[in-house]
């Protein structure tokens, strides 16, 4: 959120955010009654940023082997809202880019929900942003290595 403001629009005064989304650097003007309709919440406190690290650091879950089909599982999980189904799509598209590489759109749907999550826990956690990608980064890779290290070897 950039700022909370009174504006007069139509003759009326109200309360306004004005909030920047910054995986597509667009700013909107909300009236602050109308925030829970317009799908605005809190920032995930610390608990919940917990629960999404946990889905980080947790193994693959079921996708459809489609390519088609998984776009679109994909896709409607970002579209929730929700974070740990966010934080999920960046789980599953990260361990499939390291095991069998992703298609160009799965690699710009992998970006743009880095992105998202990013901007979620920044403001969370008390980061720049870019902190905040290093910060996923970091713990996709350490998650990589530990499966890595738990799987068993392969035959000669």
């Amino acid at each position: 959120m950039l700022k909370k403001e009174l504006k007069t629009m139509l003759g009326e005064e109200r309360e306004y955010l004005t909030i920047k989304i910054l995986h597509n650097d667009m700013t909107v003007m909300v009236p602050t009654a109308n925030a829970g309709r317009a799908g605005l919440r809190r920032v995930i406190e610390e608990e919940a940023v917990e629960k999404v690290l946990s889905v980080l650091r947790d193994a693959v879950s079921v996708m459809p082997k489609n390519w088609n089909r998984r776009f679109k599982h994909n896709r409607d999980k970002i579209r929730t809202g929700d974070v740990y189904e966010l934080a999920e799509v960046v789980r599953n598209l990260s361990i499939r880019e390291s095991e069998k590489g992703l298609s160009t759109g799965e690699k710009q749907m992998y970006t743009r929900a880095k992105k998202i999550l990013a901007s979620e826990l920044m403001y969370a956690l008390e980061m720049e942003e870019g902190e905040a990608e290093e910060h996923i980064d970091s713990l996709i890779e350490e998650a990589q290595s530990l499966r890595a290290d738990a799987a068993p070897a392969s035959a000669p």
